[in-house]
């Protein structure tokens, strides 16, 4: 293996209780009460496809445009201020970053989110390559930000390790050949049995993470 490629909601961020929490202000503001199968709905979507799946869903007035204005309004203030990386996961990219291998992210994100938390966290620098879902136009039910990914790395997919945490990302990497190991989060909780068994590998604390070995070149 020549590259690591993570997430970053709920696997190096412990950000998913913010996409909740907008979820519940934006849903009740129109008195709306957020439905059970709602987040875990939108967990795998790109932001434009969470948008229109939520204006379908609810018959909502707002445009595309206006509801990705709202929802990055509520969410950048987190992002820049208050996102915190799990537990040991910093340690972990310096330590695979010292061994050789090429880091990337693959995210759902997008830049004015992710890289103010990046920056903060000190960790922005540790990546050759950043892909958002917004540049392969669909979210990560489909393999196309992987597939993205590994060839910005100059790598094929059966080179490079994924680090999700949610079974459609899981499950379209493992499509195209990757190596993938699930990164508990209690946002997956529901699905984590049928993500462990997919996955290659399981992490619930990045302190006790995998020693993985770099093999070939880059």
């Amino acid at each position: 293996m020549k590259a690591c490629i993570f997430d970053l909601d709920g696997t190096l961020f412990d950000s998913m209780n913010v996409w909740t929490d907008i979820d519940i202000e934006f849903l009740e503001k129109r008195n709306i009460a957020i439905p059970d199968d709602y987040t875990d709905t939108v967990l795998s979507m790109s932001f434009s496809e969470a948008a229109t799946y939520t204006i379908e869903r609810f018959s909502l007035p707002d445009s595309t445009q206006d509801l990705l204005r709202e929802w990055n309004d509520m969410a950048i203030y987190a992002y820049e201020n208050t996102v915190p990386m799990k537990p040991y996961a910093k340690e972990y990219l310096l330590s695979l970053q010292k061994q050789g291998f090429s880091l990337a992210v693959a995210t759902s994100g997008t830049p004015e989110l992710y890289e103010p938390a990046l920056l903060r966290h000190g960790i922005y620098d540790c990546f050759e390559v950043i892909c958002n879902a917004r540049e392969v136009g669909c979210g990560k039910s489909q393999p196309d930000i992987f597939l993205l990914t590994a060839k910005k790395l100059g790598l094929s997919p059966c080179d490079c390790i994924l680090f999700e945490d949610i079974l459609p990302a899981v499950k379209s990497a493992k499509s195209i050949g990757m190596t993938v190991y699930a990164v508990y989060d209690k946002s997956s909780e529901t699905d984590w049995d049928k993500i462990a068994k997919l996955a290659d590998g399981v992490i619930f604390d990045f302190q006790n993470a995998p020693t993985l070995k770099r093999t070939g070149e880059v």
